[in-house]
């Protein structure tokens, strides 16, 4: 069988516009940085909570602590590399008077409680989601992952991954002096 002229050309041509369609498409998401995947919730109040405690003698962690002033919520887990890579800096954070709050991710509470132990502790109030309900209700995709909650308790910003200094200083700083700031 002989294919006719416009016909060769037709599946000649075909392979080479997909190609080019398909590498249009990759270097648009080449373009896309995975750290600043948006949220649903952007603008919204966090979700209602209520979590056990991780600290022995603690009562947990619930939405109602995060009320009247800008703070920051912590998903972490003790099972979590990158949570402990972050940690020295979540230390000092609070040691210059950044109110942090954090949410044990999937985690016994026990192995929650030791992680703090041994790396020191830099949470308010801290809570246990081992079932991962908040997180699932937050749209935690991994850990760590930070939320900059404002003072009417509405999720203002969503940070995939550990906060590192640049990350601090670009965009999580900057964000809450204007929001301290009413602005």
């Amino acid at each position: 069988m002989r294919l006719s002229r416009p016909a060769l050309l037709a599946a000649s041509v075909a392979p080479l516009a997909l190609f080019g369609v398909l590498a249009v498409v990759l270097w648009a998401g080449l373009q896309h940085d995975p750290s600043t995947l948006p949220s649903v919730l952007i603008g919204k109040p966090v979700p209602a909570f209520d979590l056990g405690p991780v600290r022995e003698g603690d009562r947990g962690f619930r939405r109602d602590d995060l009320g009247g002033k800008v703070t920051l919520v912590n998903v972490w887990g003790s099972w979590c590399g990158a949570c402990k890579m972050e940690h020295p800096y979540l230390m000092q954070l609070a040691s210059t008077g950044v109110p942090l709050y954090g949410v044990d991710w999937k985690d016994d509470p026990a192995d929650g409680a030791k992680t703090l132990k041994l790396l020191g502790d830099p949470y308010q109030r801290v809570g246990n989601d081992q079932a991962g309900r908040l997180s699932l209700d937050l749209g935690v995709t991994g850990a760590p992952e930070t939320f900059v909650v404002d003072r009417q308790g509405r999720i203002r910003y969503k940070q995939i991954g550990p906060i590192t200094p640049e990350v601090w200083h670009d965009t999580l700083q900057p964000l809450i002096q204007r929001l301290e700031a009413g602005q």
